[in-house]
């Protein structure tokens, strides 16, 4: 096992890294640590050539394992290896901050350069197919999932805020969401009135006192007054977008990161300043935002030269 593992965690969770992150981080050292042990290479002997192993390693088909012991032909993307190398960076600062011993620079860690690509996003007529998609019908379940479908796309939430979100979050009355995203800072969402109104017809519909925003409301009930139990995970809230996408035959995936992008994409469509963007979409620098900006700015052209008449081959 990698030395100091416990104290690195209790760092991060002591520094308000969210308990996801933490987690994240743990599974990054843990895939390091399983190819050290692979490699017969002691942590304390480590080095550039080590990190040019473990990359390969990572990119391998049949050996790129996200945890370890299974393994997967599945190639990682650029991404996501370079997730796991930020982590095993970060580590290996920190042990140098704390004055333990530390074999390598964590600047020898470098990342893989990852070719950022354009995501596929449903047009505007899709997505709303995709949004109107549950039973209109008084079905609490489906009340719960358009309510879901209907804030992702009003506010661009990621998926772990969405699921973090509690009902004193929210007041409707003003369509606000006070939210304490990454960093621990506060910024305020807002909702359009029909996000607004089916939030609260599934409120209206519940007859719990649960602290969580959404809920499950099938399997065994939280015996728990905070209801903590009962809230939605990351998976059940990306399983519910994937159903709706197929049930209304989008032919393209559809996630929740898929909603996220579209809400950034057409507000930039609209000639919306960046820097508001930016508040609204919870990034820390403009870099984020820009690349929707110019993101649009390549849909506009490749649809210019599709359809124009004097723009195509000749």
């Amino acid at each position: 096992m990698l030395p100091h593992i416990d104290d690195f965690l209790l760092d991060l969770q002591a520094t308000h890294y969210s308990p996801l992150t933490v987690r994240n981080y743990k599974g990054y050292l843990e895939v390091f640590d399983y190819f050290l042990n692979e490699s017969n290479v002691p942590f304390d002997r480590i080095n550039k050539q080590t990190i040019i192993s473990y990359k390969a390693y990572l990119a391998s088909r049949g050996r790129n394992t996200a945890k370890p012991g299974n393994h997967s032909n599945k190639p990682l993307a650029p991404c996501t290896i370079n997730y796991k190398l930020i982590g095993l960076r970060v580590y290996l600062r920190y042990l140098i901050s704390i004055d333990y011993p530390c074999p390598l620079a964590p600047e020898a860690v470098g990342k893989l350069k990852a070719v950022p690509k354009r995501p596929q996003l449903p047009e505007l007529k899709y997505l709303i197919r995709l949004i109107e998609a549950p039973s209109l019908e008084v079905n609490i379940m489906d009340l719960r999932d358009k309510a879901i479908l209907e804030t992702l796309f009003n506010t661009g939430l990621r998926v772990s805020e969405l699921v973090s979100l509690n009902r004193d979050h929210l007041n409707l009355e003003r369509k606000q969401i006070g939210l304490k995203g990454k960093g621990n800072k506060i910024r305020i969402l807002f909702l359009s009135s029909s996000a607004a109104q089916w939030i609260g017809r599934y409120l209206q519909s519940r007859r719990d006192r649960f602290k969580p925003l959404f809920i499950r409301h099938i399997g065994e009930l939280d015996t728990l007054k905070s209801g903590e139990r009962m809230r939605l995970t990351v998976r059940s809230i990306q399983r519910i977008v994937i159903r709706y996408a197929e049930r209304c035959g989008l032919s393209i995936k559809a996630t929740p990161q898929t909603l996220r992008h579209c809400f950034a994409l057409y507000l930039a469509g609209e000639d919306a300043n960046p820097v508001p963007l930016q508040v609204l979409f919870g990034h820390e620098s403009l870099d984020g935002i820009n690349r929707y900006v110019h993101a649009y700015d390549k849909y506009a052209e490749e649809t210019h030269r599709r359809y124009h008449p004097l723009a195509k081959p000749v």
